[in-house]
């Protein structure tokens, strides 16, 4: 069966939703093809027990590691992609992080593009997912205008952490974020199942509800749900992709479309360029550099709680500070450290989840009244690019992601000093829990975009420079993975390339 359109998208989370948004308006036939269904709704998207422990939403299949180990990826496959379970931090990336940052452990490469070419998508981002926050309180904002939406209110407690933290010399700010409505009636309830849960309400702006459900308001743009792209197919030359096999409900579908655009995250699209490997691209497609796959990066992340058994926490949704006074450089050292963010409550399953792991056989109670007089914290580090951090296609054809995180000495120093930090407001023990070497959220770089072809597989636009009609537009293009939250980076790139595709290709 073939379907012919002049667009097609792979994927529907923040990169290809909304370029799907941003391109229904130009009349061109637009289909999305998504590998997986809407989210339903029902009780079970606000159960911990249920998302965390039951892994009700998440992929089933298995990714296999660097020696040869499986092991489940954080992986969404439904409308929205992953952002149906982010926690609608929207953060730009610092100015500096465009250009050469010096690290402990090495150095993050400038962008072939720099803050100004980004700072007008970023606004229109922010406006399209609903950003709230507050400028000028965070000395390492970029220059910017307005939040479109105010600041999220800190609860009583956080109010009074965030007066103890200037207190110390720090300067934390509203972290932006991505809520409908909150307060107000069928609007955001600021609940404590944010962080990885879907919503129930749509008040979490993910992208269905700001970039696809819009989209498919206009007739010219269409949404295929259980629909896996297998691979691209090209012209005999290798120049163009004349055609996309999908397979939907057992059948293999044929979709020929003058542009193409790969949205299926940085460790996905990577493979599929991998899979449509041609005597043409012997070693994938659109892979001249060598560099498809590689360069894989995801933010070393570590959560933390600082924990007092006096101290009740009754606040319910705590999600609303940053802490950038680490981002360029950290007491002792001239080299940036990270990234610091309050962090939605941590249920008491979440925590045996993990625990587990460590200690199995601890009782759910205790996980219960420890995390009641917790207050949770997110410290993040940037990943450096290394070329061999990759993505690659095991035997059996399945994703292998060869991953071993480095700068790890500045973020083992960020956590030192949030301890720090922790203690002096008065906590007596601070827990700390990293992803480590399988982490799979924040993953970017795998498909860099740059000005040489011989150094980057995509050029500024996001077009791959060996294939003429092939865009990625995912996190796969970023040079660097900065130290902080990529969703709103990637919105933005994706407006910016809608435009480009609006004025070039249609």
């Amino acid at each position: 069966m073939t379907e012919q359109v002049d667009v097609v998208i792979l994927g529907s989370g923040a990169g290809g939703a909304t370029m799907a948004q941003a391109l229904a308006s130009s009349g061109a036939r637009v289909l999305v093809v998504e590998r997986g269904d809407p989210v339903p709704r029902e009780a079970e998207n606000w159960s911990p027990v249920a998302v965390w422990r039951d892994l009700r939403y998440r992929t089933t299949e298995r990714w296999v590691d660097g020696h040869g180990g499986e092991f489940p990826p954080y992986m969404h496959y439904c409308v929205g992609g992953n952002t149906k379970f982010w926690g609608s931090v929207l953060i730009r990336l610092r100015r500096e992080d465009f250009g050469v940052v010096r690290h402990i452990d090495g150095e993050s490469p400038a962008w072939p593009i720099d803050y100004e070419t980004l700072a007008p998508y970023y606004d229109r981002a922010e406006v399209l997912y609903g950003v709230r926050g507050e400028a000028g309180l965070d000395p390492t904002d970029p220059p910017r205008g307005p939040f479109p939406h105010p600041a999220v209110p800190h609860a009583p407690a956080v109010a009074s952490l965030v007066d103890r933290l200037k207190g110390l010399g720090l300067h934390p700010s509203p972290l932006p974020l991505g809520l409908r409505a909150p307060g107000e009636p069928g609007g955001c309830l600021l609940c404590n199942t944010c962080n990885s849960f879907p919503c129930q309400r749509d008040a979490k702006s993910d992208a269905e509800v700001c970039a696809m459900t819009p989209a498919l308001a206009s007739p010219n743009v269409a949404l295929w749900t259980r629909a896996f792209a297998r691979r691209l197919v090209t012209n005999p030359a290798g120049t163009r992709v004349v055609a996309v096999e999908v397979e939907r409900d057992g059948e293999v579908h044929r979709v020929e479309a003058g542009t193409v655009v790969a949205s299926c995250g940085a460790v996905n699209s990577a493979a599929l360029l991998l899979r449509s490997a041609t005597d043409r691209h012997p070693d994938g497609l659109a892979n001249s550099s060598g560099l498809v796959g590689r360069r894989y990066m995801a933010h070393l992340a570590t959560m933390m709680q600082g924990f007092h058994p006096f101290r009740t926490n009754d606040t319910v949704f705590q999600k609303t500070v940053a802490l950038n006074d680490f981002y360029f450089e950290g007491p002792g050292t001239a080299y940036p450290l990270g990234h610091v963010q309050s962090q939605g409550r941590t249920h008491g399953v979440m925590a045996k989840v993990v625990g587990d792991t460590i200690i199995p056989g601890i009782p759910l109670a205790a996980y219960d009244a420890w995390v009641a007089r917790g207050v949770d914290w997110l410290a993040m580090s940037e990943d450096l690019p290394s070329a061999e951090n990759r993505v690659t296609l095991a035997p059996d054809g399945r994703v292998c992601l060869t991953y071993t995180p480095n700068n790890v000495l500045a973020h083992e120093r960020l956590v030192t000093e949030m301890t720090r930090v922790l203690k002096r407001l008065g906590y007596w023990k601070v827990m700390a829990h990293s992803h480590r070497t399988r982490n799979t959220t924040h993953q970017c770089g795998t498909l860099v975009f740059g000005d040489d072809a011989r150094t980057s597989v995509l050029d500024p636009w996001c077009r791959t420079h060996d294939v003429e009609n092939l865009f990625v537009v995912d996190a796969s293009f970023f040079p660097s993975s900065a130290a902080v939250n990529p969703g709103l980076t990637i919105v933005a790139q994706a407006l910016r390339v809608a435009d480009h595709v609006c004025a070039t290709e249609l």
